[in-house]
């Protein structure tokens, strides 16, 4: 029986497809083999829907340079690891021991706290060189969430208002990194995906890493461990550099610890001027003249000289405190417990101010109100009596 069908059916069925078809068939943008060419920072071409990626791509940015700096920063001050400064990653923990919800799983870190805090810098690190590279960036995102939301629940918990602590901020700007990784912007992951579309091969199965030329994976793993360890050497540097510049790691309290262990007697231990009067003020010395003031001996006036001041521990709570003398026979005591989010505050005596080291809260060192923020509330006051044997005393 003859064939009906029209010549142009005829010469659909029989004509082979042309290359320009077959590449139009496969798709468009970077599913396309020629997209596959691409180098991995290349612009979205025109005409085409523009990736989510570049959408995302400055906080990409600022995420990685933040952490970046982050890590290097705590390599390169050698204050960081040095457990008598206020803002080293042992009195951080510390701090964390007495105002975390987890403070049980914190304090075990206390007595580690040196590797505790090369780990953190080197996670710091990590996470900038994959975020920045857009190298596995689900996963460095992962890690960075990670990050923050431990320092939240040890540093930044107990912040008020919630959203005057930065890290949980940081949690949820990790997030869209996690659903969308790279999103087709500039990233290794987004050129590994371009290579393995042009293969033919399912992206993220292993037939699609297989799929990649070997010169191609080589090439970027080579890359990568190259900026890996260029980025270690870096924190290596900064590390030497900051020992060098800022000289042996020493507390940057501008005080000084009072020596006399805390003993409880009736006698005060306060050395007051001759001939004073009792006074007393709220948070201030009473000087006394006849019978000494009752509470805990923390040692002797002669130690905070006037407009200096020392640290002891509260023997009421067992907080961290400073004593400043602000003028003669004039003490004053606070509980040197920041709260904000715990970190010890000291006083600088430069600048006669009590500032916290790690959020910038600043404190008057005549009552202790906040100066400015993010601080929401002004420091504990502890009434300290100086007597007349030499020694101030608190309640305790």
């Amino acid at each position: 029986m003859a064939d009906r069908r029209s010549p142009a059916v005829s010469r659909a069925r029989t004509t082979p497809p042309t290359p320009a078809d077959s590449s139009s068939s496969a798709g468009s943008g970077a599913d396309t083999p020629s997209a596959s060419a691409d180098p991995w920072w290349s612009l979205p071409r025109a005409g085409q829907p523009v990736a989510v990626g570049w959408y995302l791509l400055p906080l990409r940015l600022f995420l990685g340079v933040t952490f970046l700096f982050a890590g290097l920063q705590k390599l390169a001050n050698p204050n960081f690891f040095h457990d008598a400064s206020p803002i080293s990653i042992h009195a951080q923990l510390v701090a964390a021991t007495r105002s975390s919800p987890i403070h049980a799983l914190v304090s075990p870190l206390v007595h580690v706290s040196t590797p505790v805090g090369i780990l953190i810098a080197l996670g710091e690190l990590a996470v900038a060189t994959g975020t920045l590279l857009g190298f596995l960036t689900r996963a460095a995102a992962v890690g960075g969430l990670l990050l923050n939301f431990l320092l939240f629940l040890t540093v930044s918990f107990h912040s008020s208002p919630y959203f005057t602590g930065s890290d949980i901020v940081f949690v949820f700007a990790w997030t869209p990194f996690i659903l969308a990784g790279a999103g087709g912007a500039p990233a290794i992951d987004t050129w590994l995906a371009r290579q393995r579309a042009a293969a033919g091969s399912t992206a993220g199965s292993p037939a699609g890493i297989r799929g990649i030329p070997r010169r191609a994976v080589l090439s970027t793993g080579a890359a990568v461990g190259a900026v890996a360890a260029g980025v270690v050497v870096l924190g290596g540097v900064a590390a030497a550099l900051g020992r060098a510049v800022g000289g042996a790691a020493t507390p940057s309290t501008g005080t000084r610890t009072l020596s006399s262990s805390p003993t409880t007697t009736s006698s005060p231990t306060t050395t007051g001027p001759a001939g004073s009067t009792p006074s007393s003020t709220t948070g201030s010395s009473t000087t006394t003249t006849g019978a000494a003031p009752k509470g805990t001996a923390i040692g002797a006036a002669s130690d905070v000289p006037v407009g200096s001041g020392a640290t002891f521990t509260d023997p009421k709570s067992g907080d961290p405190a400073i004593v400043l003398q602000r003028s003669t026979g004039h003490f004053v005591a606070f509980d040197a417990i920041c709260p904000h989010a715990g970190c010890t505050v000291a006083f600088q005596a430069s600048s006669d101010i009590i500032a916290c080291p790690c959020h910038g809260s600043e404190f008057n060192p005549n009552n202790g109100n906040v100066v400015h923020g993010p601080a929401a509330t002004g420091l504990l006051t502890i009434h300290i009596a100086e007597g007349p044997n030499g020694q101030l005393y608190v309640d305790g």
